[in-house]
């Protein structure tokens, strides 16, 4: 659930480019929607994960996902630093997880 609810994080931050203030309905359904299902699962996710855990987790995947996105499809810069900082959130959110004990 908790990755999931991270896929519909990215979902919303890539909707969230296109709504224009939003005025764009398509968009704006599709960012409310993803707000909606990605928030409802990090819910449901948390009643057996530490809720901390599950934050981070689900932010991280929503953040790594969204520079990639952001690199893959915007052409934002994919520079050394910056990709090795997003290794460090990957590192950071598995270690959360390793030590949950869950």
């Amino acid at each position: 659930m908790l990755i999931i609810g991270g896929l519909f994080e990215i979902g919303f931050t890539t909707c969230l480019r296109y709504v224009d203030g939003f005025r764009h309905l398509g968009w704006t359904l599709g960012f409310l929607g993803s707000v909606g299902c990605s928030m409802t699962l990090l819910e449901i996710a948390s009643r057996t994960i530490p809720m901390g855990t599950a934050y981070a987790v689900w932010g991280g995947i929503g953040a790594l996902g969204t520079v990639i996105v952001g690199i893959a499809w915007f052409g934002e810069p994919a520079s050394l630093p910056r990709l090795l900082l997003i290794l460090g959130v990957v590192l950071c959110i598995a270690g959360l997880k390793l030590t949950s004990g869950h």
